[in-house]
Formats: structure tokens, C-alpha cells, sequence
């Protein structure tokens, strides 16, 4: 990702131990998109050994051999060229017409399975975050995306606006701390509704009054606690979104980790 110290801190090892593993079409998209991101301009020959970090990384490959057999799907699909003739050196490849036409759909296509989350970035927020929306979002078979905890290189105005274009809908939290409201959830939340993507208004309930005038009249979510957060979202997506990809079978009961889960949510005041 470009990170030069990454720091790994609890939110992010949960993220990893019960993140759903990428298709091979998917990682395979990942090395497409890092073979166009080293492309100076149409044409060039990029050089692309298995072994490179970023090949590995960008295709969430652990071995060489899983690199080299994404090429070869690359290859399969057209999306790249391998070595031709007059070619110096057999890891360069370049990214054909068709590849970087696939990219460009990819950026502007509704993921099926992205929900964009808006919200206070406060450390203050990170309980409601973790054990509130995200849960919510990810019961429902979505993957919840915070544009701070993605990795880009771009502006962030043009990262916000891609990603939402490519979200499924739109989580906009409208809690606000003393400093008064957040103008960059209002922005969020009005550029999704300006495509026709669906957004779902919550609130913190003493926070309620703050939210500005002319947004008030969309229902909003009132929660008092991430628990109450979480089943009072999980049920308007269900009921307004409908059941995502990476949904699960329901239960007839709570699970015993669940339950754990909530007793020590509980015991440790988030709820």
C-alpha cells in the first residue's frame, strides 16, 4: 500500500482474521490494477517479476507461482500482453486497450458489495464504529469501506467521489462533537443521494437536534448505544437494501460467540 512503517493496531488484525478471502478474479484484477498504476503512459512495457512486493501485494499472493499463474489469467483474458518478440526482457508486460477499458468500468460500476460509511472520525467514534455500523453492515453481507482507513495516492476529494460511486449505499452517521457538524458526512450523504444511491441517515439521540434543518425531514436513526445502533441498522438494510454477497445464513438463535461478544460489550460499558 505504499506504507513505509505501517502500523498494525487491533481494529485492523480483527479486519484481517475475519476478512473473506478475494477470488482469483479479484486478485486478479488487484495485479491488473498494479501493473496500470506503474504504466507511465499507453503502450509501455512494464517489468513485473513474481517475486516484486508490490505483484504480491496488490494480488494478495503469498508465492511467486501465485503471481505467475494471475499473469497467465491476465494474459487469457487479454487484459495484458506478455512477452512478444523484439521484447528484451520476459517479465515485461503491458496493459492493452481492453485492460485499461476494464479498469475504468470497474471505477464507475456499483460494487455489489460496498457500503460507504460517513462519519466523525473522532476516536470517540471508533466503539460506535466498530461494534455499531460495522457489525451492522457486515451481518448483512456488505463490506463497510471508511475512506481514512483506505490507502490511495490521489486527492482525497477524487478518492471520496470514486468510491462512492462504486458503493452499493451509504451509511451517513450525522453525530457531531462541540466543534458542530460534520460538513464532509453532508457532502457525502447529498453526492450519493445526487446519483440515486441509497443512504441511510443515523444519529446519536441528544445529537439530533443538531442535524441541520433542511436534512432533518430524511428519517434518521437515533441510537443511544452501538449495540441499539448496530440492530436498528442491520434491520433498515435488510428491509431497504435487501441481503448482500457476503450474507450468512440466519440462525435461530444468537451464537454462543455473539452472545460472549455482547457480555463483554457490556461489561466494558460499550453498550
Amino acid at each position: 500500500m505504499g506504507i513505509e512503517l505501517p502500523v498494525v493496531d487491533a481494529l485492523l488484525v480483527d479486519d484481517a482474521c475475519v476478512a473473506v478471502a478475494a477470488s482469483v478474479h479479484e486478485r486478479a484484477v488487484g495485479l491488473l490494477q498494479y501493473a496500470a498504476a506503474i504504466t507511465n503512459f499507453i503502450g509501455e512495457r512494464v517489468n513485473i517479476k513474481p517475486l516484486d512486493m508490490g505483484a504480491l501485494a496488490w494480488s494478495e499472493s503469498v508465492r511467486s507461482s501465485e503471481v505467475t499463474f494471475l499473469l497467465e489469467y491476465l494474459e487469457n483474458k487479454n487484459w495484458i500482453i506478455g512477452q512478444q518478440p523484439g521484447w528484451n526482457r520476459p517479465e515485461d508486460y503491458m496493459v492493452t486497450a481492453e485492460g485499461f477499458s476494464y479498469l475504468e468500468e470497474q471505477r464507475t460500476a456499483p460494487a455489489a458489495s460496498q457500503a460507504f460509511i460517513a462519519m466523525w472520525f473522532d476516536d470517540s467514534m471508533d466503539d460506535v464504529y466498530a461494534h455499531g455500523i460495522k457489525l451492522a453492515v457486515e451481518n448483512c453481507g456488505y463490506s463497510p469501506l471508511r475512506i481514512d482507513r483506505t490507502e490511495h495516492i490521489n486527492k482525497i476529494d477524487d478518492e471520496i467521489i470514486r468510491e462512492l460511486r462504486r458503493s452499493r449505499f451509504v451509511v451517513a452517521d450525522f453525530t457531531s462533537g462541540e466543534g458542530g457538524a460534520r460538513g464532509s458526512v453532508y457532502y457525502e450523504a447529498g453526492f450519493a443521494r445526487g446519483l440515486g444511491i441509497p443512504v441511510i441517515s443515523t444519529c446519536r439521540r441528544d445529537k439530533l437536534s443538531d442535524v441541520h434543518f433542511d436534512t432533518r425531514q430524511y428519517a434518521h436513526i437515533t441510537w443511544d448505544s452501538p449495540i441499539e445502533l448496530r440492530d436498528a441498522l442491520e434491520a433498515r438494510i435488510g428491509a431497504v437494501i435487501g441481503e448482500g454477497p457476503h450474507a450468512v445464513p440466519p440462525q435461530s438463535a444468537p451464537s454462543d460467540d455473539r452472545k460472549d461478544a455482547e457480555s463483554a460489550a457490556v461489561n466494558e460499558g460499550i453498550v
